[in-house]
């Protein structure tokens, strides 16, 4: 499970926050924990996904060094929201 305040890749958002931990009716009435994901290249994005069960990819960001042979050598099928994360990750390791 992520955390609060976590930065994680999403396959719909691309590198994002954890904004929040929050429960959210269900439609059988129980409550259900949800992540509330705040896009850092588009603060206007957020979504709603839910901890367990979901079907969206969410995983931890890739490391330094996995950023660093992605960029050099990128797979044909690389998407725009990989590439803000090679970006995102370059960036913030250069920072350290």
């Amino acid at each position: 499970m992520f955390e609060k305040k976590e930065i994680i890749y999403s396959e719909t958002l691309g590198v994002c926050q954890v904004a929040e931990l929050t429960r959210l009716g269900a439609k059988n009435g129980e409550q259900v924990l949800y992540y509330g994901l705040k896009s850092i290249a588009d603060k206007k994005k957020v979504s709603y996904i839910p901890v367990d069960h979901h079907q969206v990819l969410l995983r931890p960001l890739i490391t330094y060094e996995q950023a660093k042979k992605l960029e050099a050598n990128p797979p044909e099928n690389m998407t725009d929201l990989q590439r803000g994360e090679i970006e995102y990750v370059l960036a913030r390791g250069q920072k350290m």
